[in-house]
């Protein structure tokens, strides 16, 4: 989806998640088996998520705008049939958010329409780019990429509105290009406006995340500390239907009694793309700068595959299953799914 020049969104809820659980969400099992816990347990395998989260509802007006205390309202509600999970919401997060328009976003967070079903019980397939990788638990989208890019041996890092690069402007935050700009990497020249939330906004008003939806943690009654966290945390659903869990997984997979840690991505640097004779000069953009400049290797040391997944034991899923991590390291939201789409 394209973006544009930095936006900074990033909420914080007025209302904590646990005010949030009891009064504001209604969590179900779906099709037959009771239950009204906010995690299911029992019977879930690994090939399905039928009974998890089936009717998950949200509504209020609690985001706040840093700046000036402006309120959204904002809704969302999930459901279930017999196949497939589906997110209704307005695009509108549950928690305070940043000031927009800010000096390196000049868009206005506004309300858009949200209505997408994925399978209820995903089987992995083969690996697959999508253009929005899920949708966090308070419906709002989750998508890393960005429409800016830098055109082959650009020198300068200078941009000039939205538009295709040129020999005069060599790198754009919206229009495309050869070299496809991150969001959220340390380090780089192009500052996207991303707040304490990893989000920021589109022209169209549209909020979402690009790495790890803090706020969407916090209001789940999520706390962390500089290597762990007080539980491992379902923030959303894959486009694929598998779920999204934040930073945090124990640390042998398939052992829930083994403490949390910080998952790690295995994607490094690719220096070989510093020996492009196409790269933009590395002096003006650090490795890392664009999306070409990461590759995956299973030997990088990290804890996840390809698509930013793993598979193994959840609270939601103690039998196992395969989940995505939205981590702190590359590529911070997968990008790519493993699952069969809808």
């Amino acid at each position: 989806m394209p973006h544009v020049s930095p936006s900074i969104f990033c909420p914080q809820a007025m209302l904590r998640l646990s005010a949030w659980v009891s009064a504001l969400l209604v969590v179900t099992a779906c099709g037959g088996g009771g239950g009204t816990s906010s995690a299911s347990t029992g019977s879930e395998t690994s090939a399905g998520a039928t009974g998890v989260l089936c009717d998950l509802q949200g509504a209020g007006s609690t985001v706040t705008k840093i700046a000036d205390n402006t309120s959204l309202p904002y809704q969302f509600s999930w459901s279930c049939t017999a196949t497939s999970r589906t997110i209704i919401a307005n695009g509108v997060p549950n928690h305070v958010v940043g000031t927009f328009p800010n000096a390196n976003n000049p868009n206005t967070i506004a309300p858009y329409n949200v209505n997408q079903s994925g399978p209820l019980a995903p089987t992995l397939d083969t690996v697959k780019a999508v253009p929005i990788v899920g949708y966090a638990l308070n419906g709002v989208k989750l998508d890393p990429n960005t429409g800016g890019a830098c055109q082959n041996n650009a020198t300068s890092a200078a941009t000039q509105g939205p538009g295709i690069p040129s020999s005069a402007t060599q790198c754009t935050y919206l229009g495309g290009g050869d070299w496809s700009l991150e969001a959220i990497v340390p380090g780089s020249p192009f500052d996207f406006g991303a707040d304490f939330n990893n989000a920021h906004v589109q022209p169209t008003g549209e909020y979402h995340y690009h790495g790890a939806p803090t706020g969407v943690f916090k209001a789940l009654g999520g706390t962390e500390t500089a290597s762990t966290a007080n539980k491992m945390q379902i923030i959303g659903w894959a486009a694929d239907g598998f779920p999204i869990y934040y930073k945090y997984g124990y640390s042998v997979a398939n052992d829930a009694t083994t403490p949390l840690k910080k998952l790690v991505g295995n994607y490094k640097p690719n220096a070989v793309a510093t020996l492009s004779s196409l790269r933009p000069t590395a002096s003006v953009f650090p490795l890392g700068t664009f999306r070409q400049d990461w590759a995956y290797s299973a030997s990088n040391g990290g804890d996840l595959d390809e698509c930013n997944g793993r598979t193994g034991v959840t609270p939601e899923f103690p039998k196992g299953t395969y989940y995505y991590v939205a981590t702190e390291s590359y590529p911070y939201l997968q990008r790519c799914v493993k699952g069969k789409l809808v």
